[in-house]
């Protein structure tokens, strides 16, 4: 597998292309001749420090967010799952509500999905039919 530095991507390609032009010709005129507006130039010639991994595209994920799980959170979830591994989300959910999760139960849900955490259902029990008897009514002609 090639490292992810050795492709120069289409759009590296323009944003150094359009950096020179707008060190030789303004930022101005760039704007006018690439279709585009001053702000991006200024934004990638400020980015720009001389390689080609600083003209390519980061990562928009969030580093974190504001109302995650809190380590206390995450610690006492996976200690209730485990000592209740087969618990439904609703009995689980309230048993921590009783240990002080203040979260709701869709939030749980959603954490629980993501760690891989959820309860395994079992599997419903094949259905065996039961023998039954048949009555007989003899026929009587009167």
């Amino acid at each position: 597998m090639y490292p992810r530095m050795a492709s120069i991507t289409q759009d590296m390609r323009f944003r150094l292309s359009l950096i020179k032009y707008a060190e030789k010709f303004g930022v101005s005129k760039a704007a006018v001749k690439y279709k585009t507006n001053r702000q991006y130039i200024y934004r990638w010639k400020q980015r720009y420090d001389g390689s080609w991994d600083s003209l390519r595209d980061r990562s928009r994920r969030p580093l974190h967010h504001p109302n995650q799980h809190t380590p206390q959170e995450i610690s006492l979830i996976s200690h209730m799952r485990r000592r209740n591994p087969n618990a439904g989300l609703v009995i689980f959910w309230v048993k921590l509500m009783q240990r002080g999760y203040s979260r709701s139960i869709s939030g749980l849900y959603r954490f629980l999905r993501k760690q891989k955490m959820m309860a395994v259902k079992p599997a419903n029990p094949k259905y065996v039919p039961k023998p039954y008897n048949v009555k007989f009514v003899p026929f009587f002609l009167f």
